[in-house]
């Protein structure tokens, strides 16, 4: 089955960290522009950080920029978010999402391009207590 698989949400405090996984179930991430994108109770969906396989590009939100650290590890087909000094403004559910052949970073994290992603994961919960 062709999906994407989250993990590694949770209950944190403030300042904590934690590391979110996106692995690719059915096909590889060659050629693709993969993001990690939230949702917070009564807010749009924004993009968090985006990596693109096709010029190695990487885009941080200003918001979470010097804190979380996105990358790829290609022999496990897997892209990680590190999220460190995590704040109570981080909480929400946070989707993984990729696009074949999709555009630099920057443009799929945003702008409007990626709402018609090729793929979405499920979302995990990422809440952080003050």
């Amino acid at each position: 089955e062709v999906q994407l698989v989250e993990s590694g949400g949770g209950l944190v405090q403030a300042g904590g960290s934690l590391r979110l996984s996106c692995a690719a179930s059915g096909f590889t991430f060659d050629d693709y522009a993969i993001g990690w994108f939230r949702q917070a109770p009564g807010k749009e969906r924004e993009g968090v950080s985006c990596i693109s396989t096709l010029d190695g590009s990487t885009y941080y939100a200003d918001s979470v920029k010097g804190r979380f650290t996105i990358s790829s590890d290609n022999a496990k087909n897997t892209v990680y978010l590190q999220m460190n000094s995590l704040k109570p403004e981080d909480t929400a559910v946070y989707y993984c999402a990729a696009d074949f052949l999709g555009p630099s970073s920057g443009a799929y994290c945003s702008g409007d391009y990626y709402s018609s992603s090729d793929y979405w994961g499920q979302g995990t919960q990422v809440t952080v207590s003050s």
